[in-house]
């Protein structure tokens, strides 16, 4: 039971109003908002949301997979696997933990703060999933249910069987913004092959950084796959290998 002078009483009420949920122990949400770093630098604070992130990966992952299913009547295999891929990929639910505002209410440490850590989609992503973790530990299963429809069945219902083609360059666009960071520019920096089979390579470039590389058919396909692997990048935690190094990381999720 909280008493009304505690301090976290804000952050709490703030998070269950954005996630639509009231939890019987508050104790496991801020948890999911603990990230190791502060857990390290407090002392009494022995559970960061690491293990919640771990269970949270595979309940959001069955969760979406049915409102995908539950939306789409007759929806093909292919387009939903596509579309759950995408629902469930690091820069979706870091787009959907900025809309909620989880960003401000996560407990960091001193050098995570001043790294900006608010705005990194790889903590973002994380704090999301120990969330429905937390809801799912706190209410059951039908509790979580309620929460990730609540969240991603807009975009279920549009992505299931419809799902147009990822528009990676505008995800860029959109994430750079949101941390105050100028829009990209593409240069080509290779065209090969003959007319009618034509191979581009174009890097994605942000205030003289090169943040990704890609190859295409199409400067248009170049310029997409250089987006989509910045925003890799971007999500990847400090560490990971710059852009164009081998991937060390499987399916787009933190291992």
């Amino acid at each position: 039971m909280r008493s009304p002078a505690d301090p976290a009483l804000p952050t709490v009420a703030s998070v269950e109003a954005s996630l639509g949920y009231s939890f019987r122990d508050g104790n496991l949400l801020l948890q999911a908002l603990t990230h190791s770093s502060f857990a390290n630098e407090s002392e009494g604070i022995a559970a960061d949301n690491e293990r919640l992130e771990f269970l949270g990966d595979a309940v959001l992952s069955f969760l979406v997979a049915e409102t995908l299913f539950r939306a789409s009547s007759g929806g093909e295999e292919g387009a939903m696997s596509r579309a759950k891929a995408f629902l469930v990929s690091d820069v979706n639910l870091a787009s959907v933990a900025r809309r909620l505002g989880i960003g401000g209410h996560l407990r960091l440490g001193v050098g995570e703060e001043k790294s900006g850590g608010r705005e990194k989609g790889s903590l973002l992503s994380a704090a999301l999933e120990a969330l429905v973790a937390a809801v799912f530990l706190d209410g059951g299963t039908r509790a979580a249910r309620a929460v990730v429809r609540r969240l991603f069945h807009p975009q279920a219902g549009v992505a299931a069987g419809r799902m147009p083609p990822p528009d990676h360059k505008t995800a860029l666009q959109e994430h750079l913004q949101g941390l105050g960071l100028a829009i990209p520019s593409y240069r080509t920096i290779e065209a090969a092959g003959p007319d009618h089979r034509k191979s581009f390579r174009v890097r994605a470039v942000v205030d003289g950084r090169v943040l990704g590389e890609g190859e295409g058919g199409t400067k248009k396909a170049a310029e997409q796959a250089a987006a989509r692997q910045a925003l890799a990048a971007l999500a990847a935690p400090a560490g990971a290998p710059e852009p164009g190094a081998s991937p060390t990381r499987r399916g787009g999720k933190r291992r």
